[in-house]
């Protein structure tokens, strides 16, 4: 008997690699925006030693912080089209690059100036970075429940990557020194981009065509004079000519984007893209779910420090359970999908959030680490991981392909600036509760405070969502 032939290991074998190259795709998307994210809270412990060994001032010090965020917001929706435009792998390795290069130079800083610069060019970095992991991403994993499945990994990571950024900047503080808050990056990100530059194969969503500069210039002028702006309103307050000359001119300039993008035969962002109801009700939901759960960490930290006595490793310790909440919400997120719905699971996940931010506004001078800290932050923070990975689901699936980069940076600028925002208005509704008192009681009364003004805009937003979230994904428009 003639033995038949075996033509199934060779396709098995096929399949396995196929699912190991596109698993290595989304860990090097997934460590990308580990890092892009991580940056915006690690260096938060260590300014005091930063201002001490620069000689930095007040101002900046807080600048090593707003240059970060400010160039970030600025620049995400122009890198989110050039990932398009020009290559995901291109970009990725660009911003990757050029965030690398700028955390060294940043670690090795010996003028009080150079580091903000190098924060500045970070957050560059970052926006070109950022928007390229989610891209390459769901370009690599088909739609569906895989596609789901790496979209709650990539949240669930990017999640982590601020979660952890108070006990890893706590804790390179105190064994070494805070350049390594920012030196840290540079093996990470030189073994990523040697990784992806031989592993990662360029894709191309959309042809290349003219850059639409003058709507580039306005978006990115824009943004990041509103974030300038909210940057400003701590130091100077809402009615302050710093705060609101930046504030009103930043709004001009993105009413202009909008007219020039009208008419524009080839803008930067179609805004046919806002008019697909999945991707519009998933960026307001974001925006709002940020403006409140990106100030948790800063809010938290600080009263486990200046009310509770922390140090900075304890306090970033003391949080672990609730960076691992929001991780294991995003990744229990793509199953309960499949049986819930988006919606639903967006809406429900944003309840427990408002649940914990609620229970948190309870907070006292005397609480205890499992009241005061732990339980109220497991519910803020899975709630939104439960949140979060719907909502950016539906936001990318309700994109046509030769949007999918715009859409992702419109993804990560709602989440920042909404972040940006709700943190300068809490900062400002706890300082005016404190009334300028320095006393743990008027402390801890503004931030509860803060914390239920927090929980009713998460309510506010959930219950937006019940009326203008798609019931299933939208299909993309076809033009």
């Amino acid at each position: 008997m003639t033995a038949m032939a075996d033509v199934t290991t060779p396709a098995r074998i096929t399949d396995d690699r196929r699912t190991a190259g596109t698993w290595a795709v989304v860990l090097a998307a997934c460590t990308g925006q580990f890092l892009v994210v991580l940056d915006m809270s690690v260096v938060n412990v260590a300014l005091p030693s930063m201002r001490t060994d620069l000689a930095l001032s007040a101002p900046a010090l807080q600048w090593v912080i707003s240059a970060y965020a400010i160039a970030f917001a600025g620049f995400l929706l122009l890198g989110g089209r050039a990932a398009d435009m020009y290559g995901r792998k291109r970009m990725f390795l660009i911003g990757l690059g050029v965030f690398t290069a700028a955390s060294l130079a940043g670690g090795l800083a010996q003028e009080g100036w150079q580091l903000p610069a190098a924060r500045a060019a970070q957050g560059l970095g970052a926006a070109v970075l950022s928007p390229a992991t989610l891209t390459i991403l769901t370009a690599a994993v088909p739609d569906g429940p895989a596609r789901t499945r790496a979209i709650g990994t990539w949240m669930a990571v990017g999640a982590g990557g601020g979660a952890a950024g108070g006990l890893i900047g706590g804790a390179l503080t105190e064994a070494l020194s805070w350049r390594w808050v920012l030196l840290i990056n540079v093996p990470i990100g030189a073994l990523v981009l040697i990784g992806a530059a031989l592993r990662l194969a360029e894709g191309q969503a959309g042809v290349r065509r003219r850059v639409d500069l003058p709507g580039a210039l306005l978006v990115t002028a824009g943004l990041a004079t509103v974030a300038y702006g909210i940057a400003e309103t701590e130091a100077e307050g809402w009615t302050a000519a710093a705060t609101l000359v930046p504030l009103l001119s930043g709004l001009a300039l993105l009413a202009a984007f909008v007219l020039v993008e009208s008419r524009t035969a080839a803008p930067l962002m179609p805004l046919r893209v806002l008019g697909v109801r999945a991707v519009s009700s998933a960026n307001v939901a974001m925006f709002m779910m940020g403006s409140a759960t990106l100030c948790m960490w800063y809010f938290v930290t600080i009263y486990a420090q200046n009310v509770l006595g922390y140090s900075p490793l304890q306090a970033g310790l003391a949080l672990m359970p609730t960076s691992a909440a929001v991780v294991i919400g995003s990744t229990l997120a793509p199953r309960l999908m499949v049986r819930m719905g988006a919606k639903s699971l967006a809406v429900i996940g944003l309840l427990i959030t408002a649940s914990g931010f609620g229970w948190q506004s309870t907070m006292t001078v005397d609480g205890s680490y499992l009241t005061a800290i732990c339980l109220p932050g497991l519910l803020m923070m899975g709630g939104a991981g439960l949140a979060s990975t719907p909502l950016a689901t539906l936001a990318t699936s309700g994109a046509a392909p030769g949007d999918a980069g715009l859409v992702s940076g419109l993804v990560n600028t709602s989440r920042t600036m909404g972040g940006a925002l709700g943190l300068a208005v809490l900062s400002t509704v706890a300082a005016a509760r404190t009334a300028g008192s320095g006393t743990s009681a008027e402390i801890t009364a503004g931030y509860a405070l803060s914390f239920r003004v927090a929980c009713g805009v998460l309510l506010a937003g959930a219950a937006l969502m019940l009326l203008w979230l798609p019931n299933h994904r939208t299909p993309s428009p076809k033009l």
